[in-house]
């Protein structure tokens, strides 16, 4: 008799915490889905800087335009690194369109620092007189914001 309540007592154990599960995924899992969600660069600088409905929509268009700008510049880094890396099939690597190539590369990367800087400095003209002393911390913060997150080492 004892197998047979000991057999019970855990299947009733087993049930409960079964149920308790389902409970909890119920009714807290959509709290769960952006748990480990990293929160965008454009909610911080947002909330950092307390921008009012017509910043925001401010911001937004500068965020497209500079999304667009960054995207074709990155265009041209695909592009142009297909070209060096396609100079390795040849025999008889040419040094001089190999430097060539990586010194194209080097201009466009720097355009797309002039670039996210130029941004930066639009978003702060969006500021008003007392959001100044906000964007000035956040430029502390700008490069940890902006980094991609680290990969998880599972």
């Amino acid at each position: 008799m004892n197998k047979i309540k000991l057999l019970t007592f855990s299947v009733i154990l087993l049930l409960i915490l079964n149920i308790s599960t389902l409970v909890f995924f119920v009714f807290y899992g959509n709290q769960l889905q952006g748990f480990n969600k990293r929160i965008e660069p454009k909610e911080i600088i947002i909330k950092k800087l307390g921008f009012d409905e017509q910043q925001v929509k401010e911001y937004q268009e500068l965020i497209h335009w500079h999304r667009g700008n960054i995207d074709n510049l990155q265009e041209q880094i695909r592009n142009t690194k297909q070209e060096l890396y396609s100079e390795l099939v040849k025999s008889d690597v040419d040094n001089k369109t190999k430097d060539s190539l990586i010194n194209k590369l080097a201009n466009i990367q720097k355009e797309i620092e002039i670039m996210h800087f130029k941004h930066f400095q639009d978003i702060k003209k969006l500021c008003k007189k007392e959001q100044l002393d906000r964007f000035n911390d956040l430029t502390q913060e700008l490069a940890k914001i902006f980094s991609k997150p680290k990969p998880r080492n599972d």
